[in-house]
């Protein structure tokens, strides 16, 4: 096939891949299943996903990804190279480049091991750009205009907030709190109040389906299953959408406290800018319900959540493939 350039949303929760003129190709967990006994690749993507909680001791899945940076360098290889060949097949005349987004706040330690685990799945040449600016591309937000653009990408490690003007970030924060965060605290939640142990897929359950930032008068209900922690047997229990308003709070508040850092120490012009514009919500985690209302209540500023805001990341790195070399000056390392 005569794919020379792949666009690669690394996430911690999901991965993305984009191929120009085909849009977004692949869109698959970022997890891996791995054999300890043979030190084996079993299954990467949905299929390792559906083992998370229900492996025996000899098959140990991953999260290759923590807070949006390569925590286990072997298995996000491994990663790459299956995203790689099943979007190009096995048989390929050439190494494709990569662009792959980044966290705004990656140290140059980070951003080698990206660089290498991309160069040895089988790229012929890496580049790096930060998440929030594709985030921004992606959602349709015009970067390169003079005006301050303010977006809010909240992944499931991280949430970025950053002020974009003339096609660079002005002011930005990153703080490793996001969508994971939101299922661990239901999952604490749970346990706290109805001594009932539940596992991170059925957390992640309740946050999709009846999960909010604000309460609601009419609440949504949802029966789960989980461990009981005083008989150890297994229960059902209805959980409401006001009490996942209650678990997610405090992560919320985090949120909210990061962009208000990042509005403080903005210019103030572009912040008259972000005043009358409003800002944009990208990334999984602003799929929570209510969230940007919740957002623009705190801060006085008015929020709306971008088209699918899961795709962003990948559709601005398919827009930056497109235009390379307008884009390699002001946004992107490479190696």
């Amino acid at each position: 096939m005569f794919i020379r350039k792949i666009g690669i949303d690394l996430g911690t929760c999901n991965s993305l891949v984009f191929i120009q003129k085909k849009g977004i190709v692949l869109q698959e967990p970022s997890v891996v299943a791995v054999s300890l006994a043979e030190n084996k690749i079993l299954a990467v993507g949905k299929s390792a996903k559906e083992m998370i909680g229900r492996t025996p001791d000899t098959i140990r899945v991953y999260r290759p990804l923590r807070d949006g940076v390569i925590a286990d360098y072997r298995v996000t290889q491994a990663m790459l190279r299956y995203f790689i060949e099943k979007v190009l097949g096995h048989f390929r005349i050439f190494k494709p480049e990569l662009m792959i987004g980044v966290p705004a706040g990656i140290t140059s330690t980070e951003k080698r091991a990206v660089i290498e685990a991309g160069l040895a799945a089988g790229a012929k040449a890496v580049f790096l750009a930060k998440e929030p600016v594709l985030a921004a591309i992606g959602a349709g937000v015009p970067i390169n205009s003079c005006s301050g653009n303010l977006i809010v990408d909240i992944g499931g490690g991280t949430t970025e907030v950053a002020v974009i003007s003339l096609g660079g970030i002005v002011t930005w924060q990153s703080a490793r709190i996001a969508g994971d965060k939101m299922d661990s605290a239901i999952s604490d939640f749970v346990k706290r109040k109805y001594n009932l142990a539940i596992g991170e897929q059925t957390a992640e359950e309740i946050k999709i389906k009846v999960g909010t930032a604000l309460s609601e008068k009419e609440e949504k209900y949802l029966e789960i299953r989980g461990r009981d922690l005083i008989s150890g047997l297994p229960r059902n229990l209805k959980i409401s959408s006001n009490e996942t308003q209650e678990a997610v709070s405090d992560v919320i508040s985090e949120v909210i406290r990061v962009i208000k850092t990042v509005l403080r120490n903005t210019p103030p012009e572009l912040s008259a800018d972000v005043m009358d514009k409003g800002g944009v919500l990208a990334g999984g985690g602003s799929l929570l319900r209510n969230l940007s209302r919740k957002i623009s209540e705190s801060i006085g500023v008015p929020f709306i959540l971008a088209d699918d805001p899961i795709t962003c990341v990948a559709k601005g790195t398919g827009a930056v493939l497109d235009n390379l070399d307008v884009y390699k000056k002001t946004i992107m390392s490479k190696r």
